[in-house]
């Protein structure tokens, strides 16, 4: 199978797999495991942060984000579609008791509309505590969050005295397609978490980087949790393997999804390739056809996955070369010339 669904569906490498059987490792609960520690310095040098937290997952890292920084009844102004609001399974306010306030189109916004979205201090108002951006943005395509508007949405964030997050469970790709260092884009955010279960290809894991303080307090919130895991070094070296070995290969996939993008447009389907900034491909389609149109796919090998009834996600990665590529535009193309699509 040609599988696009996303990108955490890639598994570890051979050499990856050596790497996490060789792990030196110890309990992690008491900070006595060698390799986690390695990775978590690694990661907040890589992202100019003080100190970075291994934890199982990003919903995991998203979530103590805003234990750390919000209180219950906060609200936290997000891009539209934002994966901390979408795809955390209402995390937000079962356990950080916060509600989402939904701002710009296609994930991305700037200074004015987060100005307009915050509320008055009045008893009868949500307090607004707290900014959550997404870069790359899931929803959005693998869009790139603007630099200009990161930098005023930064300064107005300071201004009103709010806290700033970032979703950057792809900021690995926002890197290598916008030639900025990862310091450059976590610097504006007060957290930061990053992802290395998708395009770097580790099997588990995220990280939460911020000021040692912050993350002392995040370390007890994702006990609490039940994200306390004990020889965790064996997927921490699988995370520093890709941290070393995948990062710089992102680019081929940003490669194979505009290739991607392209063919799709030439087979007659309505996108623009143009938009295509890394790895995601987003294919709009009429109500009802994107699941028909993955069912389609399915059947001859194609794995595709439907965000929602006219919508479809198609994800490179390292499990899919250009060959792969090629056959799932063809497969797709025939989709509509049958009139699937």
């Amino acid at each position: 199978m040609i599988d696009l669904r996303s990108d955490t569906v890639t598994r570890p490498t051979p050499p990856m797999r050596e790497a996490m059987a060789r792990a030196e490792v110890g309990d992690d609960v008491y900070g006595e495991d060698p390799t986690v520690t390695r990775l978590e310095h690694e990661v907040a040098s890589l992202l100019g942060k003080e100190a970075a937290l291994f934890v199982p997952s990003g919903s995991m890292g998203n979530q103590i984000a805003l234990l750390v920084q919000t209180r219950p009844g906060d609200e936290v102004i997000a891009g539209e579609g934002a994966h901390i609001a979408w795809y955390e399974s209402g995390a937000g306010a079962a356990i950080a008791g916060v509600q989402f306030m939904s701002v710009g189109q296609g994930g991305t916004f700037g200074a004015a509309e987060l100005r307009a979205a915050v509320k008055p201090l009045r008893d009868y108002h949500p307090r607004t505590s707290l900014v959550a951006l997404e870069n790359t943005h899931n929803r959005g395509g693998g869009k790139l969050f603007p630099e200009r508007d990161v930098a005023e949405i930064a300064l107005a964030a300071r201004e009103l005295c709010l806290g700033l997050h970032l979703d950057g469970a792809r900021l690995w790709n926002a890197s290598i397609a916008s030639g900025r260092s990862l310091a450059e884009l976590a610097a504006p955010f007060d957290t930061v978490s990053v992802c290395f279960s998708k395009g770097l290809g580790a099997p588990v894991g995220s990280a939460l980087c911020s000021t040692r303080e912050a993350v002392a307090r995040a370390r007890r919130f994702r006990k609490m949790l039940g994200g306390g895991m004990r020889q965790a070094g064996i997927l921490a070296a699988a995370a520093l393997y890709a941290l070393e070995h995948h990062r710089q290969r992102l680019a081929q996939d940003h490669e194979h999804a505009a290739l991607l993008a392209r063919e799709l447009e030439r087979s007659g389907y309505p996108l623009d390739p143009a938009a295509v900034e890394t790895n995601v491909v987003i294919v709009r389609l009429r109500a009802g056809n994107a699941e028909r149109l993955a069912a389609y796919a399915a059947k001859s090998g194609v794995l595709a996955g439907a965000l929602d009834a006219s919508t479809l996600r198609l994800v490179t990665h390292l499990d899919v070369d250009r060959r792969g590529v090629l056959e799932a535009a063809r497969v797709l193309g025939q989709a509509l010339k049958d009139g699937v699509g």
